[in-house]
């Protein structure tokens, strides 16, 4: 079989990947380099040891730098700038990928997954890179960011705190249970508005809403002039009893709400009567 002329380099250079341990991994490792030699080239207006008057820059060496593929590991020979650094583009698209990936494990994790079931669905989707202690890890650094929020200093004035409680499942004592966690947000002096706390209660009494204020006081918060909630007796109590001197008023939200089931429930019963 005869080959043209333009031909022959090409089948060179495959003969050679052919050789290697890894053909293609290899391969791919060639390509790689070729992308960011097109780029410097592009980025400093002149290709390597070429003399023209609209260069922008120098190159200055190499380095070598580890790269994870599906393929396997490769290292590459990245180059180097004299002046401003240089991220090849396929890099950084990865970094756009994985901070994607990290938010979906940490998304299913908040939703109650477990590590197993995130190490299952990541293998469906085609990543094997993904195991359970890595999983735990990423989880770690979420309670770490959590743990950070919840344990922030707070200024000394909040004018205003809305104190309420939701109830969600929670993974607790290795079970999920629904429990109610208190959600304490503030109004400073100078008009924002922030969530200060967020914490997980066994119930809603005036012990577990004082030990929410007490870890306010904690964080530096000292003086309140209002505070507005719902007529929970308990939480109206350990407002009275860790907020002294301070006004309390009732959600009207939650006023409105109860007026709102007291007409729906009289209508029903008159409907009945009709």
């Amino acid at each position: 079989m005869a080959y043209s002329h333009s031909t022959l380099p090409l089948k060179k250079m495959l003969l050679q990947f052919m050789i290697k341990d890894d053909p293609m991994l290899a391969m791919l490792k060639w390509l790689c380099e070729k992308l960011m030699e097109a780029e410097v080239d592009a980025k400093l207006n002149a290709a390597k040891s070429e003399g023209t008057d609209e260069r922008s820059g120098y190159r200055s060496g190499y380095r070598v730098r580890r790269y994870d593929t599906r393929m396997g590991t490769m290292y590459l020979f990245v180059p180097k700038l004299r002046k401003g650094g240089y991220i090849p583009f396929f890099v950084t698209e990865k970094k756009r990928l994985e901070m994607a990936l990290l938010q979906i494990i940490q998304e299913a994790y908040v939703n109650g997954v477990s590590t197993h079931k995130i190490e299952k669905l990541a293998k469906s989707l085609g990543i094997d890179s993904i195991s359970r202690s890595q999983v735990s890890q990423i989880t770690k650094e979420l309670n770490d960011q959590v743990k950070a929020f919840r344990n922030r200093s707070l200024q000394k004035t909040y004018p205003v705190l809305w104190v309420g409680a939701l109830y969600e499942k929670i993974r607790y004592d290795h079970r999920i249970q629904n429990m109610a966690v208190a959600v304490v947000s503030g109004l400073d002096e100078t008009g924002h508005r922030d969530v200060l706390a967020v914490e997980p209660m066994q119930e809603e009494s005036t012990d577990t809403y004082k030990a929410v204020f007490k870890k306010l006081k904690q964080r530096g918060l000292e003086n309140v002039w209002l505070v507005v909630s719902d007529a929970h007796k308990g939480l109206v109590k350990a407002i009275n009893e860790s907020f002294l001197q301070c006004a309390w008023q009732r959600c009207k939200v939650h006023f409105m709400r109860i007026y709102w089931l007291i007409f729906r429930q009289r209508k029903k019963h008159s409907l009945l009567d009709d």
